[in-house]
Parts: structure tokens; sequence; C-alpha cells
């Protein structure tokens, strides 16, 4: 499932139990390099991860100060001026941190660097974005290679051990974030550290595997056994196991795929059902959607690799027009089965898969039982090779 940054992310955070635990909070800043007037403080609470400006300071002389009544640790930013993104992020470990900020030369509105004292937390948390995203360069320039391979079709060796090492970078990104989420030298920070994975590999695209369920949930115990009276972490536990209840109640993995019957390209009527005994893709798209065309080579590829092994596909079109669709099928090389009723958005298949947008698919074991749900890009060929080894 790809839902664990937005539940985490959305817990509550019980702020009214924590009222008698008020302390002040200060950052004592400076800032070089830039003709900003004003910095805000905003939190960040554990919870709910929505930043909300608790302060304002001028800039005078390059010099800041901004202040809050801070209930537990959280993270805060520093955002300058209007910027989209905040120049420096730190937690509240200690009554008092000092910043300094240096803006970009060639990009005044980025912070070339920042240095954090009196802070351990928010060093660690420094610390741990930057070794991250170095960690995640090569994962990107790989991916991107592997793109490049595809689209000019090269030999599947090639691009299998390519893959190979997309995998091994990405497991070695995995155990690098559970490795720091375990030192637990800071609630706030490990919560961060979690979040910060889980987006990463929930947006990406790039075959980076996101925490399951479980891992989760053991991630957050071991937070809060070790930190019993930070209330936000406390409470992330029940609403994290309220929200992966819900989200499993949605999601189609685990359940029998609802049978249908389309008619194919000829007007044959064909069924889900006739492709028991192989592992199908159920491909929901349509010749004028652009995501779906541009994820049609990946799909191809996939197909062309394991239609050997008991692989198959059956594309089902949200089209209305019949030559639209079929002139898409050709020029696409779509070399499977292709069904649709021509109703776009009224067919039936759309309320009975509930799926709001395309491209969208699932995929089916020979049992007629579903697997798998939303595979687009490196995350269908990771879950076929897991299948096919």
């Amino acid at each position: 499932m790809k839902k664990f940054v937005a539940i985490v992310l959305l817990a509550a955070v019980f702020s009214s139990c924590q009222q008698d635990n008020k302390k002040t909070f200060t950052v004592n800043g400076s800032i070089a390099n830039t003709q900003g007037k004003k910095v805000y403080l905003e939190e960040v609470p554990v919870g709910s991860m929505q930043p909300v400006i608790v302060d304002s300071s001028d800039i005078e002389n390059g010099k800041f100060t901004l202040k809050t009544e801070a209930m537990e640790d959280a993270i805060y930013n520093i955002r300058l001026d209007q910027l989209q993104f905040p120049v420096a992020s730190v937690i509240n470990d200690g009554p008092e941190v000092d910043l300094d900020i240096t803006m970009g030369s060639r990009n005044p509105q980025l912070p070339e660097k920042f240095e954090v004292k009196n802070s351990p937390a928010s060093q660690a948390m420094k610390e741990f974005m930057l070794a991250f995203n170095e960690k995640m360069i090569p994962l990107v320039n790989k991916a991107h290679q592997l793109d490049s391979l595809r689209s000019v079709k090269v030999a599947d060796s090639t691009a299998a051990l390519l893959m190979q090492t997309i995998k091994q970078d990405g497991v070695r990104l995995k155990e690098y974030t559970l490795g720091e989420i375990k030192k637990g030298i800071n609630p706030a920070l490990s919560m961060f550290e979690l979040g910060y994975y889980q987006s990463t590999a929930n947006g990406q695209g790039l075959g980076l595997e996101p925490l399951d369920n479980k891992q989760v949930i053991d991630l957050i115990d071991g937070v809060t056994k070790k930190f019993p009276n930070h209330v936000a972490v406390a409470g992330l536990k029940l609403n994290l196991q309220q929200e992966i209840k819900a989200a499993e109640d949605r999601t189609w993995i685990g359940k029998q795929a609802p049978d249908f019957t389309l008619p194919d390209i000829t007007g044959k009527p064909v069924s889900l059902g006739s492709f028991k005994g192989q592992y199908v893709l159920v491909d929901f798209w349509a010749s004028w959607c652009r995501p779906c065309r541009a994820e049609n080579p990946n799909i191809v590829a996939a197909f062309n690799k394991y239609k050997s092994k008991g692989f198959t596909i059956l594309g089902v079109s949200l089209d209305d027009d019949a030559n639209a669709w079929k002139n898409a099928i050709q020029n696409d090389k779509l070399a499977w089965t292709q069904v649709s009723d021509l109703k776009k958005w009224e067919s039936p298949v759309v309320p009975m898969y509930k799926f709001g947008g395309i491209p969208f698919n699932v995929l089916i074991d020979p049992q007629g039982k579903i697997i798998a749900e939303g595979l687009r890009g490196i995350d269908l060929e990771n879950k076929l090779a897991a299948i096919f080894p």
C-alpha cells in the first residue's frame, strides 16, 4: 500500500493534553546574501505536519530572533519573506538554537548552507537530509538512464542489469533510513525521518520501496517506548491503525477481481474470467489520456519480457471513438487483448473497480485474486521480477 506517509502526516496531535508542558523556544539567527526583509517561524507538529506560523521578525543587519511557546518537541521551519520553501528547519530539543544561514549566490531563493548550534536533534536532522539526498542522486540518475535505454529499445539484459543496481541502491537507502530512525535520539526527528522516506518512496516512481504497515507500526512502537511522554507520537499509533483499516477496506489487494465481459476490437465478447490460470494485468486506459500513452512503453516492455512466463495483459479502454482507440493500439504497439464498450466514463467497469482516474491497473494472480494495484513505471517491473525471478 502506498498511503503510509499520508497516514502518518494526517494523524491527530491531541494537543489539548499538552497545555501543562509549555516552554519557551528561541531561534537566534543570522542570514547572509539576501535582500529579504522578514522571517517567519513555522511550527510543524509531529501529528499533523501542517505548518502554522507562530512568530515573525524583521531582519536587522542580517540578524533576527524568533520565539514561541513550545509544548513538546516538534519541527520548526524558518521561512524567508514569501519564498516557497523554508530556508532551514530545526527541532526544539533545547530552549535556544543558533542558526547561520547563507543564501545562494546563483539562486537567492535557496539556501547555500546553514549551520546550527545548541541543538543536537537539529544537527542530526540536517545531516540526515544531506546524506539521504546524496544517496538519492545515483538512484535518480540510473532511473533516468533506464528510461533512455527503454526508449531506444536496447537488449533486455542491459536494462535488467541496470534495474538490479537500482534495486540495490534502493535497498541501501531504505536500510540507512531504518538505521537512523532506530537511533531514536529525538521523537520529532524519528517521525520526520519516517515521513521523509515514505514521501520520497511514494512520490518518485523510482522503485524505492515504501515501508509496509507492519514496519511503520513497529517503528512508531519503538519511538513511543523510548519517549512515552511525547503526546503526539503516542497518539500516532491509534490513528495510524484506524487509517490503515480504512485504507485496507478501500484497496483491492487481497480481494477477488470482479468479473466483466466487454467486446474486443472485432466485437467479440471477452471476459476477464477467461484469463484464469495466468497472471494478468488489467490495464484501464484511453487513447485520449496522455499519461496512459506515456506509460504504454513501460507496459509494452513488461509484456515482451514476461509474456512467455505466464503473464499477460487485458487492456480496458475508456474511449468513445473506435478509430482513435484502434489507432492508439496500433501506434503504441499494444500486442495484447484490448476491450472497450466505447462508453468512456459511463462504462460499468468504472464503478465496478471504483477508480476515479487513469491510468489505473490491477495485477491478478492465476486464482483470480488481486495482488497489486496502481503499478506504474519501475514499480511494475519490480513486481513482475519478484513473481518471475
